[in-house]
């Protein structure tokens, strides 16, 4: 699928980001198409661990590639394209979340009593399912951490990214990644990840058909 009037040739989608921007702002903004399927399971997933909704998470997607798009000659090339349109994506999530919780009156002790409850639930002898199962059951237990936790452990361990790329994402230092990183382990019980069966990165999927509907959205907006 292309949304641009233009349809994107094969050779244009092994271009590095730096010349899909570069053409982007010379005027082929069908183009702009590329970066957004080329980075929106991160950037998914990066969103998605700041906001505890799929809804909020896709609204704030479309918001940050419209931002970025509008000011993407800004762009300096000081840190690559995708760190610098993650940056945009979070402080746009985290901004959504500030309105959300101004809008919603949290009960505290009942999300952490939710927390407990989940893992819990996880360490039970009967605890035996299905891999899909487990993945949900600890996709449940990172939502459950508070954001500054969940951001990193989505950024180490479900995107892989490392320790100093995660600490330029988030704008905070690598030992502050590590120690939350640390603590964020020792909340949702690091076996999970085994007990899930495959790799992390299977979690928190953006499949094709809602890629499809951000694409579009963007594009109707620009």
């Amino acid at each position: 699928m292309s949304t641009g009037n233009v349809a994107i040739n094969l050779e244009a989608k092994t271009w590095p980001d730096e010349e899909v921007v570069a053409r982007v702002l010379g005027g082929e903004r069908e183009l702009f198409e590329i970066l957004m399927r080329r980075h929106n399971q991160r950037i998914y997933r990066i969103v998605r661990g700041i906001l505890d909704d799929d809804g909020e998470a896709e609204d704030v997607m479309q918001d940050a590639y419209v931002r970025a798009y509008q000011h993407l000659s800004q762009f300096e090339g000081r840190s690559t394209f995708v760190t610098w349109l993650t940056r945009i994506a979070m402080h746009e999530a985290f901004a959504r979340a500030e309105r959300l919780k101004r809008q919603t009156s949290l009960d505290a002790d009942e999300v952490h009593a939710d927390m407990k409850s989940t893992l819990a639930s996880t360490d039970s002898p009967e605890t035996n399912v299905a891999n899909r199962e487990l993945q949900s059951v600890l996709e449940n237990a990172i939502l459950s951490l508070p954001p500054k936790y969940r951001t990193v452990m989505m950024a180490r361990d479900v995107e892989e990214m490392s320790t100093a790329e995660a600490a330029n994402v988030l704008e905070i230092s690598e030992e502050a990644v590590k120690v939350r990183l640390h603590r964020a382990r020792a909340l949702v019980r690091r076996t999970l990840f085994r007990q899930s069966g495959g790799s992390a990165r299977e979690l928190f999927t953006f499949p094709a058909t809602r890629c499809d509907r951000v694409v579009a959205a963007v594009f109707a907006r620009i």
